[in-house]
């Protein structure tokens, strides 16, 4: 929804994003990795540990992972 410019009240609105930067993200750096990793093992998160060790490994995005199968990862015994 957009607001009129006839609107005295909106001519002093600032955008809720004002200032934010855009772009991509820096990645990870080891440390923060490594972080990750200890509070997933901490808190006996094995299946989010898994899926981020797999993102971590093959560059993958979130939404690439949540598409994937188990299917996609296992042949037969092999993963």
């Amino acid at each position: 929804m957009t607001y009129s410019h006839f609107d005295p009240a909106a001519q002093d609105r600032v955008p809720w994003n004002f200032g934010a930067k855009g772009g991509p993200k820096r990645p990870f750096n080891q440390k923060q990795i490594w972080a990750i990793r200890f509070f997933f093992d901490r808190e006996e998160r094995i299946r989010d540990r898994a899926l981020f060790d797999l993102a971590i490994d093959s560059k993958l995005r979130g939404c690439d992972l949540v598409e994937l199968k188990i299917g996609d990862l296992v042949s037969g015994p092999d993963i």
